[in-house]
């Protein structure tokens, strides 16, 4: 009897490991599966109707580079009709943002950018979101913003800021400009989380030495 329990005590615990094994297995698949759809760009055409390419490389989706140029300046206008100008943002980092309504990425994003945007405020950072949206409507683009619940400015485009800043042909894509005016990150399509705020916090601390000699 006693070697029969003891048999049957080791087949007990031999199957809660193997038990635990395939949990321990399926927990780390699982984690596995997660981090890599966090770090998947991911891309919407900037024209409903066009297919979206995930493999493009974020050279071509942005056309020329902006690296190192100073951001082009524009003024555009809010969803109530006051005049915003990224020249208002002068000596401050400023992350500007291109999106769509239609963009389900973008959407994705937008509470994480509020989110830095509030982490970030004592260093000055601030966000404007331009949107691709001519003939959505004012409605439609509050009722995603309300959604989505940013409170940064949301500016209507203009077809011509879109062309200054290389031409887009995908969306979500964003200009890190730092406090001397000029882009020092530029990606298209949805990162992860954490690649975002690695991109602020390299804006907010680029061009502070240069800034201080000037003073």
């Amino acid at each position: 009897m006693k070697r029969n329990g003891l048999v049957l005590s080791v087949m007990v615990v031999g199957i809660a490991l193997l038990l635990w094994a395939g949990w321990h297995n399926l927990r780390e698949r699982r984690k596995a599966m997660q981090e890599a759809r966090d770090s998947r760009v991911v891309l919407m055409p900037a024209k409903p109707g066009q297919t979206p390419d995930a493999e493009t490389p974020d050279s071509e989706m942005t056309g020329p580079h902006m690296l190192g140029k100073v951001a082009p300046s524009f003024t555009l206008a809010t969803l109530d009709g006051k005049k915003v100008s990224l020249s208002d943002y002068k000596g401050r980092p400023v992350l500007v943002n291109f999106w769509g309504t239609w963009c389900a990425p973008c959407k994705v994003e937008m509470p994480w950018f509020e989110e830095f945007r509030k982490q970030y405020a004592a260093q000055g950072f601030e966000i404007l979101g331009l949107t691709d949206d001519a003939d959505a409507g004012n409605e439609a683009i509050a009722k995603v913003v309300r959604k989505t619940g940013v409170t940064y400015p949301i500016l209507l485009t203009d077809g011509k800021v879109q062309k200054a800043y290389g031409g887009l042909d995908y969306l979500p894509v964003s200009f890190y400009v730092d406090k001397n005016g000029l882009v020092v990150d530029e990606t298209a399509g949805l990162g992860s989380k954490d690649e975002i705020e690695a991109h602020i916090k390299k804006t907010i601390s680029s061009g502070s030495s240069t800034a201080a000699g000037g003073q």
